[in-house]
């Protein structure tokens, strides 16, 4: 059965552009495509006669459909209203998202699919990947806001979660969605914006929902006619959707909960650390290795300070322990006695990494840098900070109180 792909084209004052569009997608790329194609044009009542322009060549085409809004509404409300009609009216498997002033390469269609057929259920036209670029003749400052605006946003959206990674142009405007259980579980009615913000917003929430991200380069061309849909509100608008939707975002508030357990075993930590390395006998423990002190750098063995931070972490442990499972992750938290002690044991073994790093990083620091309490205590914040929190949080996250997360609109959960 062959699959539909419906371009979502939305327009105001595009009067000049659209009839070019339409007949190269119509004329040139659709039939070089392995999907069955169609164009919605989502007009917001441009006084150019955009509409008219449509209807005059409805004629021609029977894969052309026209939303006319009666007022404009935004760019977001906009993509809304032809969504729903791609799905409900067209049957679409997939819908792009496309400028209707020629600033997209209708040539993008082809890769966006190719992407869609190869699993992506996402498919973002990106002008920061190979292949993709800025017009040479941009604004300074529009590129200034379109380049630092975009990082930004995906700092604030994806940081330090993998999509970070995977998605390098938060903002673009050229992207093919899977219409699945997903897509449908979107509720438009209820997205913070209906301007140009909608674009991160679906972004975020499709990506939260698991679907996969792939990118196409994309060569961003100059408008040609029409008027552009960003304001001089839309950088602010974009931080300020970003930035809330992190915040509301539950991982966000369980990272901030997780930083301030790890303040508080920060600090039991450093405490113990300088008990451990005054006492007595874990200078006789160290003491039994002194015949490595040939060895260079195995001569750390033979200091307090190593045996000392290894000693000071279990007691960092316990406490992160208690904390992160009565309130970081209370949802997922030990429901009984023997749970609680399997959990409590599952946690010092993958807390085995931290004994071994903060045993080696300030065992060496000592025996090169002297065994004093101020190298062993920035020792112990450099090391936290670059170690041991990144290899926590993983650990946490995906060990110890790994959660199972729902898809959305399905009862199957994935991991």
């Amino acid at each position: 059965m062959e699959k539909t792909a419906v371009v979502v084209v939305p327009t105001y004052n595009e009067s000049a552009t659209i009839g070019t569009l339409i007949s190269d997608l119509e004329n040139r790329i659709f039939p070089a495509c392995t999907w069955n194609c169609a164009i919605l044009v989502v007009d917001g009542a441009s006084p150019d006669g955009t509409a008219d322009v449509v209807r005059q060549l409805q004629r021609q085409y029977s894969s052309l459909h026209l939303l006319a809004e009666e007022k404009k509404e935004g760019l977001g409300a906009a993509y809304f209203k032809g969504f729903r009609y791609a799905d409900e009216q067209l049957g679409a498997q997939a819908v792009i998202e496309f400028d209707g002033d020629l600033q997209h390469p209708p040539e993008a269609i082809w890769d966006l699919l190719a992407a869609l057929d190869q699993g992506a259920d996402l498919v973002l036209g990106s002008r920061k990947v190979k292949g993709g670029s800025y017009p040479g003749r941009w604004d300074p400052f529009r590129l200034f806001l379109s380049q630092v605006g975009g990082w930004v946003a995906r700092l604030l959206l994806f940081f330090p979660m993998k999509a970070f990674w995977t998605v390098t142009d938060a903002t673009t405007g050229l992207k093919a969605t899977r219409v699945d259980e997903r897509f449908r579980a979107l509720n438009f009615d209820e997205f913070k914006s209906r301007g140009f913000g909608y674009k991160i917003e679906m972004l975020f929430k499709l990506v939260q929902w698991g679907a996969r991200v792939a990118e196409v380069p994309l060569k961003f061309q100059t408008r040609e006619a029409g008027e552009s849909k960003m304001t001089g509100q839309t950088p602010l608008e974009i931080f300020q959707i970003a930035f809330q939707l992190r915040w509301e975002h539950k991982g966000t508030r369980r990272f901030l909960k997780f930083g301030l357990v790890g303040l508080t075993g920060y600090l039991v930590n450093a405490v113990l650390l300088e008990v451990f390395a005054r006492s007595s006998w874990v200078a006789h423990l160290a003491a039994h290795f002194t015949f490595l002190e040939k060895y260079g750098l195995l001569g750390f063995l033979a200091l307090t300070s190593g045996w000392a931070a290894a000693l000071s972490v279990e007691g960092s442990i316990v406490n992160n322990f208690l904390w992160n499972n009565f309130w970081t992750f209370h949802k997922d938290k030990a429901r009984n006695l023997l749970s609680l002690i399997r959990k409590f044991l599952g946690f010092n073994l993958t807390s085995l990494g931290s004994v071994f790093i903060q045993f080696v990083t300030i065992g060496v620091s000592t025996h090169l840098l002297g065994n004093t309490t101020g190298v062993r205590q920035i020792t112990l914040v450099l090391t936290i900070g670059l170690l041991v929190l990144p290899y926590n949080w993983v650990m946490y996250n995906k060990v110890v109180w790994r959660r199972k997360h729902h898809k959305a609109g399905t009862g199957r959960t994935i991991s």
